[in-house]
């Protein structure tokens, strides 16, 4: 009897048109590279003979992100994205072809019940701030449960609202932000409180509800949401350094702050929730250019938020409302002839 090969290509989708590279000053560009949901991605282009197994007996059941938040991207490349609509993690590496998923929200104590942001040390374990708990959960590198911070006596979380999350591991220090009290708590790698940064307010070294934390060389920087602006922190001495941005919603100005990145080259990517864009700013916090609209297609967001680039300026972007994360790179100032490799 022949197999039925020919119906697994008629339901294949049709191919979807990549949005144009952005072409920008300097002979530098920004280009789409690709999107993903689910764990069926991982699989990769499926050869003959998985396409006859999932013509004869149907394709399993893969994992989709339901409300995803954060991402992050750890030295293997593996994506860790938040998803507190699913209340888990997901893990997704393309390399191997392989997907895990993270999930505490069965267990009767240490719970995780809203997972808000991610972040990795440098041995790749995965640190997950649960805004709802008011506690990190940590993970090692190949997906095992390790230990609770922040958990006390009664089953409370000492955080009110833990949201972004930084691990310097060589200087052994873990930054949180915690959104309703306006702080920054630093952390030793055991969990203990060192210092925290800020106080509620509205000038240079106050905070209005903080989200996320990028490391950025010797500097800590965060999106102080209601305040409309980036800051920037010593992570040396805890002093304030440097700010940018007012309200408004025109092109470089902030409405609703949500991920931040920094690139190779030191410029500021912000993602803005309401507009469905991400503006791209120098160091003294002026507009370079933007990208994104409001939509369901290639290059478009609805209500984006979590941002992470990578060591190769690999832009990573969670569209949250579309449930999937949008993958960007970009090509910075081409590197001169003759130049010391």
């Amino acid at each position: 009897m022949a197999l039925p090969v020919a119906a697994a290509k008629r339901h294949e989708p049709p191919a979807v048109p990549m949005p144009p590279d952005l072409l920008l000053e300097g002979n530098r560009k920004l280009s789409f590279e690709r999107e993903f949901s689910s764990e069926k991605d991982t699989r990769g282009k499926p050869g003959f003979w998985t396409k006859v197994v999932d013509v004869i007996a149907g394709e399993p059941t893969y994992r989709e992100m339901m409300r995803p938040y954060s991402v992050a991207v750890d030295s293997h490349g593996r994506v860790i994205v938040s998803d507190p609509g699913a209340q888990g993690v997901h893990i997704f590496d393309f390399a191997q072809h392989k997907y895990k998923f993270l999930e505490r929200w069965n267990k009767d104590t240490n719970a995780m019940r809203s997972p808000q942001c991610v972040a990795v040390d440098a041995s790749d374990n995965i640190y997950v701030t649960d805004s709802e708990a008011g506690k990190i959960f940590v993970w090692d590198a190949a997906g095992k449960f390790r230990r609770v911070i922040g958990s006390l006596r009664g089953g409370e979380g000492y955080f009110k609202r833990p949201t972004g999350i930084a691990v310097d591991s060589a200087a052994g220090r873990i930054y949180v932000t915690d959104t309703l009290r306006n702080k920054i708590f630093v952390l030793n790698m055991d969990g203990e409180v060192l210092q925290s940064l800020g106080e509620p307010g509205a000038k240079d070294d106050q905070l209005h509800f903080p989200t996320e934390l990028r490391l950025n060389g010797k500097s800590l920087v965060v999106v102080d949401a209601m305040n409309f602006k980036v800051k920037r922190w010593s992570r040396a001495s805890g002093t304030f350094e440097a700010s940018f941005g007012e309200p408004g919603d025109s092109l470089g100005q902030m409405f609703r702050p949500k991920g931040l990145g920094v690139d190779s080259e030191g410029h500021y990517y912000v993602v803005e929730a309401a507009r469905a864009m991400v503006q791209v700013f120098d160091q003294q916090g002026q507009l370079l250019y933007y990208f994104g609209r409001n939509g369901t297609g290639l290059g478009e967001f609805q209500l984006p938020a979590g941002l992470f680039i990578d060591a190769n300026d690999r832009i990573y972007i969670v569209d949250s409302y579309n449930r999937r994360v949008q993958v960007f790179h970009y090509y910075g100032l081409p590197k001169q002839a003759g130049s010391a490799n």
